[in-house]
């Protein structure tokens, strides 16, 4: 089966912000462009939402962009996938009442990814990285989606990764 990656906002903004500007690097985007037809690039509707709040060139990239498969997140399946992840923070031990606070808010596409990637077999592209020493006796009080997939069987990963397995180089 062919690897589909779904796209974490971070994995947008922070290259648009930080690395890739599109004056400076504008080869980065018309890459990425290319591979949209390729139909292995998805973007959740509530990721697309939190770039299109932006008004910026990146929202007007991704609104240009016809290749993105657009995964709606309202689907009976995902939604108990969702109510999956959210008792997983809740319950587990490792999360403070903080964590579950931020998660159970319904913008944060943080545990939609989880469950969209869960249910389709998707890869989520994020710039989050692994907490690293969670523990019951020093429960954190934020949630990184690279730990909480891990338990849901979620393949993550960087967009470096996603790069080289689409042939991207700039």
């Amino acid at each position: 089966m062919v690897e589909k990656f779904l796209i974490d906002s971070n994995s947008f903004m922070t290259p648009y912000r930080q690395y890739y500007a599109f004056d400076l690097v504008p080869t980065y985007w018309e890459e990425i462009s290319k591979c949209t037809s390729l139909g292995r690039l998805v973007l959740l509707d509530i990721v697309k939402a939190e770039i299109d709040k932006g008004e910026d060139d990146l929202a007007d990239w991704v609104s240009r962009q016809a290749g993105f498969v657009i995964c709606n997140h309202i689907s009976p399946e995902i939604i108990g996938k969702y109510q999956e992840v959210l008792q997983y923070i809740q319950m587990c031990g490792l999360y403070k009442e903080q964590a579950l606070q931020t998660w159970a808010n319904g913008d944060v596409a943080d545990p939609w990814l989880i469950a969209a990637a869960a249910i389709n077999d998707y890869t989520i592209i994020t710039a989050e990285v692994p907490s690293g020493g969670l523990s019951v006796k020093n429960p954190n009080r934020n949630a990184k989606i690279p730990d909480v997939a891990k338990e849901f069987g979620v393949r993550t990963n960087n967009l470096y990764y996603m790069m080289r397995q689409l042939g991207i180089k700039i």
